[in-house]
């Protein structure tokens, strides 16, 4: 009896402790205060993280934007307002005769246009009177050759204003705004340098026809003394005829 009851005694412990030790083993301590630091650091880490990821946003959208500010205009005028320059510029330097020079228009006025005097003869007269209708005819002739290049220049200009101006509202960035602005007004130099053009050709014209009729008048005046001047009058001579 006594080695049964040590046999039960021993089975009960060794039941107990095989029973007891694995529920230890599973146990878990739950601890508030713990879980919510832990929620709380998961959470700033977390916040730390989108942070970073909106700076990094922000300064690839940053360059981003100083890449378009500096990206250039990808249209130029340049070529052909250029064109239409020269154009104007060669129209101008074909002048006839009397030229855009100031030393050849001093020798013309100290010429056909100076005042007529007695010592000059009819003839000589004559010439410098033809002589100034010519060069007022010639000036005439330029105004309308220079009036037709600026008036060929319109339709030019109009192209490149509705590509200027869609390039500029189409811009990208500062950099080709801005380039779009100045060749905007390069286009507007060039119509004013074509109105300057064609403002000085009519200038000359003008000018030339001017100082003809102030000539003309002169002349006139020295003629009209010339013929009311008395001369010598009629000499007789011997005249033969009929050998």
């Amino acid at each position: 009896m006594s080695r049964l009851s040590s046999l039960l005694v021993a089975g009960t412990v060794a039941i107990t402790l095989g029973v007891t030790v694995p529920v230890r083993a599973q146990s878990i301590v739950f601890d508030p205060n713990n879980y919510v630091q832990n929620v709380l650091t998961a959470a700033r880490a977390l916040q730390q993280i989108n942070n970073q990821i909106t700076s990094l946003q922000n300064q690839a959208q940053m360059l981003i934007n100083q890449a378009k500010n500096l990206a250039n205009l990808p249209y130029s005028s340049l070529q052909q307002l250029q064109s239409s320059i020269q154009r104007t510029q060669q129209l101008l330097a074909q002048a006839q005769r009397i030229a855009y020079d100031v030393q050849q228009i001093d020798r013309a006025f100290s010429t056909n246009y100076a005042p007529a005097s007695g010592s000059q003869s009819s003839q000589v007269l004559i010439v410098n009177a033809q002589s100034r209708w010519q060069n007022s005819i010639a000036a005439l002739q330029d105004t309308l050759r220079v009036q037709a290049g600026v008036v060929g220049n319109l339709d030019t200009n109009r192209i490149q204003t509705s590509a200027l101006v869609t390039s500029s509202q189409g811009a990208s960035g500062a950099l080709q705004a801005t380039q779009a602005g100045n060749q905007i007004l390069a286009l507007q130099a060039q119509q004013l340098a074509d109105l300057t053009a064609t403002v000085a050709a009519q200038g000359r014209a003008q000018s030339l026809e001017a100082a003809q009729r102030a000539s003309a008048q002169d002349q006139g005046r020295e003629q009209l003394r010339r013929f009311l001047t008395p001369g010598q009058g009629y000499q007789s001579s011997n005249v033969q005829m009929f050998h």
